[in-house]
C-alpha cells in the first residue's frame, strides 16, 4: 500500500475566499478561470494560486479537481490543462492499486473540521515515483454543506530538510554546547542561546538589543571589526580567537573564545541582502591558559639547561652567577639586582643575629633608565644599600624565601604583592606614583612589579636576588616565585663557591 502515514490535527479548515462549491465543480484551472467565469476575481485567484510556494489541487464534493497551481505541474509534470477536470488521481497520478485509497483519504477531511496531513506516493508525468506529504482541508459552501477539499502538498524530502533546519535552529538556541548570537546590521544581539547568555553574564532577554561594548569590556573593537568585515566580505573559512573581558554581576572576568561567523542573508531577496552575522564561540580560556602554561615550563627549562651548559664554561664563579642572571631575565623579567650580606653580617640561618640587623651589599644589576644589556658587577665595594624596614629584600631574609611586590594601583588600595611597610593591621599604602615608589626601594624607576628570593647555600642566607618588572608585564604569581628559587639556588652555589676559592675578593 503506497500511502505510508496519516495525522490529524485539532485545527479547523477555513473556508477559502472564491473557493468552488459542488455546483461549481471545474470553476478554476491552474489558477485560472474555468470558460465562463473570466474576470477580474479569477485572475487574481490565478495569480495568488501560481505565486504559492507549495503545490496545491482542490476537489470538488464529488471529487474532480478543481484548481492545479504552477508548483504542483512542477513536483509531478502535469499541467493544469491535464489535470483539473479528471476525477481523482486514478490511472495518471497514481497507481490504480492505490487509487482508491488514497481518494477516499482525501476526501475524508471534507465532513470534518480538522486539517489532515497524509504522505502518499504519486506518480510523475515521466513515470518516476515521489513521495509527497499532504496538508488536506474541507471546503464548505455559502450554505454551510461541505463543497469540496483542498490539498497543499510538498516532496517528502524537501519538508524532511525545512524541519531538520527547524530542529537545528532549536537546538542551537537551547542546548548547544557552543555560544550563538544572532547579531543584526547595527551589531546588536537579536537572538542569544542559553550557553551565550551565560558565557556574556547575563540573562537572555537581557541581553537583546544592547551595544556589545556594554557586555565586553575589553576586546570589543577586535570582535565589531570581525562581525563588519563579514557583513561586506562574507564569512572565513577559519576560526578566530578573540581574549575578551566580560562585564558580569561577579566582577569582570578574562576570557579567550574561539570564534566563528556567518553572514545571513534573506532568501526571499533577488539580490543577497544581509540580514546580520552568525556568532558561534566557545570558551577556550583553560585550554589557551593549559598550553601557555606549557609553553612557559619548557621554555624556561630550556633557559635553565642552556645557562648551565654557558657557566660550566666560565672560570670565575661571579662570572657563572651572572650568566645564570642574564639567561633567566629572558621573557621573564626587566631589571635583575643581587644584593649579599656585608662581611661580618652573615648569619648562620636568619637574617639578623648577634651581630646585629642585616646589611646588604649591591653587588651585581643589570643596566637602568631602560638601557639594556647583560648583568655586571657594581663595584660598590663593601657600601650597603640604604633599605628602610620592611623592605621586600629584608623580609625575604628574614622569612629565608621569596617575597612579591607591586606599586599601588590605587583602585583597590592594595599594593598587589606584600610589600608591607608598617605594623600588622595597618591600613594599605595610598597610591604614589611608580617612579617614587621605585627609587624609595632603591630599584630602577620603571620598575612597578618585583620578587625577592633569598640565596641559600649550605644552610645559610647569603643575600637576595630581586627580579623587577615594568608597567607593560603582569605582576609576578606563585609560579613566577618557583622559577626564580630555582635559579636563585644555581647562583647561589656560583657565589659560595666564589666565597670559597683563596684567590678571590670574599
Amino acid at each position: 500500500m503506497s500511502a505510508s502515514r496519516s495525522e490529524t490535527a485539532n485545527a479547523p479548515g477555513p473556508d477559502e475566499p472564491g473557493s468552488a462549491s459542488g455546483a461549481d465543480a471545474g470553476a478554476g484551472s491552474g489558477g485560472r478561470a474555468a470558460p465562463g467565469r473570466d474576470g477580474p476575481g479569477s485572475d487574481l485567484l490565478a495569480a495568488l494560486l501560481d505565486g504559492m510556494d507549495a503545490a496545491l489541487c482542490a476537489f470538488d464534493a464529488d471529487g474532480v479537481i478543481t484548481h492545479w497551481n504552477r508548483e504542483a505541474e512542477r513536483i509531478l509534470g502535469w499541467s493544469a490543462e491535464e489535470a483539473v477536470g479528471r476525477h481523482g488521481f486514478a490511472g495518471w497520478a497514481v497507481r490504480t492499486a492505490d487509487a482508491d485509497e488514497v481518494q477516499a483519504r482525501l476526501m475524508a477531511v471534507m465532513d470534518g473540521p480538522d486539517r489532515q496531513v497524509d504522505e502518499f506516493a504519486l506518480l510523475r508525468k515521466d513515470g518516476g515515483r515521489v513521495l509527497i506529504r499532504t496538508q488536506s482541508s474541507g471546503m464548505r459552501g455559502a450554505d454551510g454543506k461541505p463543497a469540496g477539499v483542498y490539498s497543499a502538498f510538498s516532496e517528502v524530502h524537501e519538508q524532511i530538510d525545512l524541519e531538520r533546519s527547524i530542529a537545528l535552529s532549536e537546538a542551537l538556541f537551547e542546548d548547544a554546547a557552543w555560544g550563538v548570537v544572532l547579531v543584526d546590521v547595527d551589531l546588536r544581539p537579536t537572538v542569544v542561546n542559553v550557553h551565550a547568555a551565560r558565557l556574556l553574564g547575563s540573562g537572555r532577554a537581557s541581553v537583546l538589543g544592547r551595544p556589545l561594548g556594554e557586555l565586553i569590556t575589553q576586546g570589543v573593537e577586535e570582535l565589531e571589526s570581525a562581525l563588519h568585515h563579514v557583513l561586506s566580505e562574507g564569512a572565513s573559512s577559519a576560526v578566530a580567537e578573540l581574549w575578551m573581558t566580560v562585564r558580569t554581576p561577579d566582577g569582570e572576568r578574562r576570557r579567550c573564545w574561539r570564534c566563528g561567523f556567518l553572514r545571513l542573508a534573506s532568501p526571499l531577496a533577488e539580490e543577497p541582502v544581509p540580514l546580520g552575522v552568525g556568532w558561534m564561540f566557545q570558551d577556550v580560556t583553560e585550554q589557551k591558559l593549559a598550553v601557555q602554561e606549557a609553553d612557559r615550563l619548557r621554555f624556561r627549562g630550556s633557559q635553565l639547561h642552556r645557562a648551565g651548559r654557558a657557566a660550566a664554561e666560565c672560570e670565575d664563579p661571579m662570572e657563572a652567577a651572572t650568566v645564570y642572571l642574564d639567561f633567566a631575565l629572558a621573557g621573564f623579567a626587566d631589571h635583575a639586582l643581587i644584593d649579599l650580606v656585608a662581611e661580618g653580617r652573615r648569619p648562620g640561618g636568619l637574617a639578623s643575629g648577634a651581630s646585629g640587623p642585616v646589611r646588604l651589599v649591591r653587588t651585581v644589576a643589570t643596566p637602568g633608565g631602560g638601557a639594556s644589556g647583560p648583568s655586571t658587577p657594581t663595584g660598590s665595594g663593601s657600601l650597603p644599600v640604604r633599605y628602610a624596614a620592611g623592605h621586600p629584600a629584608l623580609q625575604a631574609m628574614d622569612r629565608t624565601g621569596s617575597v612579591r611586590a607591586s606599586a599601588p594601583t590605587g583602585r583597590n588600595g592594595a599594593n598587589g604583592g606584600g610589600d608591607a611597610y608598617g605594623a600588622a593591621g595597618a591600613p594599605p599604602p595610598k597610591p604614589v606614583p611608580a617612579p617614587v615608589w621605585a627609587a624609595s626601594r632603591q630599584w630602577p624607576e620603571d620598575s612597578v612589579h618585583a620578587l625577592c628570593t633569598v640565596l641559600r647555600s649550605r644552610g645559610r642566607s647569603l643575600g637576595v636576588v630581586t627580579f623587577l618588572r615594568g608597567a607593560s608585564r603582569t605582576e609576578f604569581e606563585r609560579p613566577d616565585a618557583v622559577y626564580a628559587e630555582d635559579v636563585t639556588v644555581r647562583i647561589a652555589a656560583c657565589l659560595d663557591l666564589r666565597a670559597l676559592l683563596p684567590d678571590t675578593d670574599a
